[in-house]
């Protein structure tokens, strides 16, 4: 009888260790996917952010190289100042705009203004009609954009 009981519990012990290492690679595949998937979304607008800071920079240095350049004729400077002008309004906005968003209790967001266009990419699974109104809100109270122009895009 003691050899039958020392045999029941070996093999239910060899049984639960089975089991919780079972369990132990699917709860570790779990969260793996779960941090990629947030690595991702964070590298996304982190990366965003990074490219359109150094494409701002390089531009406001093609502007500041014509308009310091001596042979640059002055209508060719008087466009390279008005166009550096408005691309400095253009990132305040986008700023502001973020930030605002972002107020309005949403984790991250990045918003591009290209002429009369605006896109938000918003960091969220998806968004209902109410928070898309608080997003729409935010754009038209800075910019008084048209609803048709305005592009807004849940990023999980």
């Amino acid at each position: 009888m003691k050899k039958r009981t020392k045999l029941i519990i070996i093999t239910a012990m060899v049984l639960l260790l089975g089991v919780t290492g079972y369990l132990n690679i699917m709860l570790n595949n779990s969260v793996s996917e779960n941090s990629q998937q947030i690595t991702t979304t964070a590298s996304y607008f982190s990366t965003y952010r990074s490219t359109r800071e150094s494409t701002r920079d390089q531009e406001l240095l093609y502007y500041d190289a014509i308009i310091s350049n001596e042979s640059s004729t002055t209508d060719a400077i008087a466009n390279a100042e008005t166009l550096k002008l408005a691309l400095i309004s253009q990132m305040e906005q986008e700023l502001v705009i973020e930030g605002l968003i972002k107020a309005k209790g949403f984790e991250d967001c990045i918003v591009s203004i290209l002429d009369d266009n605006v896109n938000a990419v918003v960091k969220a699974k998806e968004l209902n009609s109410s928070e898309v109104a608080k997003i729409l809100a935010v754009i038209q109270s800075q910019l008084n954009a048209s609803l048709e122009n305005v592009t807004i895009i849940p990023v999980e």
